[in-house]
């Protein structure tokens, strides 16, 4: 007994062989219309063979697209993780940085009033008396710039600078002003007068200068 052949197998059989014949007998055939043919079984395949999908088959479908959702959640997990964690070293590193380099401010806060008691005995030195010739008194002097000098540049070696803002725009952030004063000669606004030095650590002020602000002649 012959093998029966599927209707829809036949036909398109029949119209593979219908399209050749009209192909080769004719030199004005339409490529095109042989292109929608050849679509037209290629959809109705896919139409077939989507059809034939078996329930197992769906369900495997549907875990996979399950299974690829949550890899692409844990991905994303993932990333955010790596870019918490990235974001908890940088500012380890930072507070390791800022520990290295202001660890000692409150020492560094103590050493500046010993440089203001130096400041002011080398300043209450009459200069008359420095040369009336006492060799004692000026021996004395001297050991007081000296001792001075060595600390500023024990001060500068660790990162600690002084701030004398003389005749600079006041600043809130690096001044501090106790008082208002006229002066024609000087520009309002501007530090006319400093009464303490003021110092800081690296870019972070261990204590502001002391100053007067010249103010608008009313």
């Amino acid at each position: 007994m012959p093998k029966s052949i599927p209707l829809h197998h036949s036909y398109v059989r029949l119209q593979r062989q219908a399209i050749s014949w009209f192909s080769s007998s004719s030199p004005l055939y339409n490529d095109q219309a042989t292109e929608k043919a050849v679509n037209g079984e290629a959809e109705h395949n896919n139409k077939e063979s989507k059809a034939e999908i078996s329930p197992r088959e769906k369900e495997l479908l549907q875990e996979n697209e399950k299974l690829l959702e949550d890899v692409k959640t844990l991905n994303d997990k993932y990333k955010r993780a790596l870019a918490d964690n990235e974001n908890i070293r940088n500012r380890m590193r930072r507070e390791i940085t800022d520990a290295k380099q202001y660890g000692i401010q409150g020492f560094v806060k103590d050493l500046v009033d010993i440089a203001d008691v130096l400041g002011k005995a080398t300043e209450s030195v009459p200069k008359e008396a420095l040369k009336s010739g006492d060799s004692h008194l000026k021996n004395l002097f001297e050991g007081l710039r000296m001792t001075e000098a060595q600390l500023l540049t024990t001060f500068k070696r660790h990162g600690v600078t002084q701030i004398n803002p003389i005749g600079e725009k006041f600043n809130p952030n690096f001044h501090e002003a106790l008082f208002e004063q006229v002066d024609p000669d000087k520009e309002s606004g501007t530090i006319g007068t400093v009464t303490k030095v003021g110092y800081k650590l690296h870019e972070r002020v261990v204590r502001p200068a002391m100053v007067g602000v010249v103010k608008a002649k009313s």
